[in-house]
């Protein structure tokens, strides 16, 4: 897996990386101005604002732990104790990462401010009549128009924090712990979905990356994280169910595809990841093309109520870009975001899934080379150049502009399980945690 040439070349991706992200911050703070960007630190939305806080001796704990045993735990313990070591993992490096900002900044308050989805819960007495009215609320100049979070997405994501508030798990408490509780799984189902498309082999080696990654900066606290979790365990599902697994599992996979759907517009782009699940185990859909029935009546489930509701997602979807452009937008020049938003990707992923993605495409070149590639490492690398695919899609439309390192999660997991090809994980895995550490403690983050 590692060729003799292959650290330098890694070190020369890392350091066009940093090069990268530092032209991001030195372009974003010189050449433009706050009015222009609309972020407090580029290009993060953020600001400078070197603090400790309760949470940083167990962030601490929690890297040092991971890096220096994880790659040993996961290559030796039963696939189900990994699985549930990963979880509660994350977990661990989310909420300690989120509690360096204290409680009240760091969760109970991320959801409950102006522009987020837990401002607008009276508003939601009737569900069926708000249904029915939310697209007369997405433009700026329309009657009590919508916050910007609850406007930018289909009514599926504020519709959840309705529903945890209506069984008595309301508050921004709550809701903080239901995306870090649900959001935390993420890593899990990449782990399932690498596991049966590539082998345990690579899923075992990627298990610690995916645990660590920088991006549990914003997974805590994120509604964005919850979106991953949900579009990741579709995939996962899919991936089972093309692999032979139980017709319930394309069943499943199809509902949450249509949630996903109706979580995030720009979660559309997981078609991409999708039909590289279904390339990958082409030969179960061969031989069960049957598996179709179910998903796509699955996927059908979610779409058919919140439109037999009154909700109409594609009149919701050009309201939204016309809101888009009347708002920041409208005012922040793509001509940087195009390449900032992949600065913004460094930080989230890590300059170890830097060094990865540069083995990852040496894989799928060797591999079109005849070369000795196993069938893993390259069913793994198309699995991450497919999720690699759809952010750049979603980076080229244009219709994110900023806050990528937030709104990108869905599509960073997938990018994470390119460390497998690397060697001596845990100098990389340290390196990870060093990021993720700088960035809560040096920037107050916030969306």
């Amino acid at each position: 897996m590692t060729r003799p040439r292959s650290l330098p070349r890694d070190l020369y991706a890392v350091a066009a990386a940093v090069l990268l992200v530092a032209a991001a911050i030195l372009v974003g703070r010189n050449v433009y101005t706050y009015d222009t960007l609309i972020v407090g630190w580029p290009p993060l939305l953020g600001r400078w604002g070197p603090h400790l806080g309760p949470g940083t001796p167990a962030a601490v704990l929690v890297a040092a732990a991971t890096a220096a045993y994880g790659p040993a735990v996961a290559a030796r313990v039963p696939w189900r104790a990994l699985l549930a070591a990963a979880w509660g993992a994350a977990m661990a490096w989310t909420w300690s990462l989120a509690l360096i900002d204290g409680w009240r900044r760091g969760v109970a308050g991320r959801l409950t401010t102006s522009q987020e989805y837990l401002s607008v819960i009276d508003r939601w007495r009737d569900v069926p009549a708000t249904l029915r009215d939310f697209n007369g609320h997405i433009l700026l100049h329309s009657p009590d128009n919508w916050p910007a979070h609850v406007a930018g997405h289909p009514p599926g994501a504020t519709l959840t924090f309705v529903l945890l508030d209506r069984i008595g798990l309301s508050g921004g408490g709550w809701a903080g712990a239901w995306c870090i509780t649900v959001g935390a799984t993420a890593c899990v189902a990449v782990l399932v979905a690498v596991r049966v498309l590539a082998g345990e082999r690579l899923a075992r080696r990627a298990a610690p990356f995916l645990v660590l990654a920088p991006a549990a900066v914003w997974m805590g606290t994120s509604a964005d994280g919850y979106f991953a979790a949900v579009a990741a365990w579709a995939v996962a599902l899919l991936a089972l169910a093309v692999t032979g697994r139980s017709l319930w599992w394309a069943a499943g996979s199809g509902l949450l595809f249509g949630l996903t759907c109706y979580l995030s517009y720009g979660l559309t782009l997981f078609a991409v990841i999708a039909a590289a699940v279904l390339w990958l185990g082409r030969r179960g859909v061969r031989e069960r093309p049957v598996l179709f029935v179910p998903l796509l009546a699955g996927m059908a489930v979610v779409p058919v109520a919140f439109t037999a509701a009154g909700f109409d997602w594609w009149e919701a979807y050009h309201l939204l870009v016309e809101r888009y452009y009347q708002g920041a937008a409208g005012v922040r020049p793509y001509g940087y975001w195009v390449w900032a938003n992949l600065a913004c990707t460094v930080l989230i992923v890590g300059l170890a899934t830097v060094a990865g993605l540069r083995r990852t495409a040496g894989v799928l070149v060797r591999r079109r080379r005849d070369d000795a590639v196993s069938a893993e490492d390259s069913r793994l690398a198309f699995l991450v150049a497919a999720g690699l695919l759809a952010l750049l899609v979603a980076d080229l439309s244009g219709m994110s502009k900023a806050e990528t390192e937030r709104i990108w999660l869905p599509f960073a997991l997938w990018l994470l399980p390119a460390c497998v090809f690397l060697g001596r994980p845990r100098v990389w895995l340290a390196a990870q945690a060093v990021l993720a550490l700088l960035l809560n403690h040096l920037l107050a983050t916030g969306w």
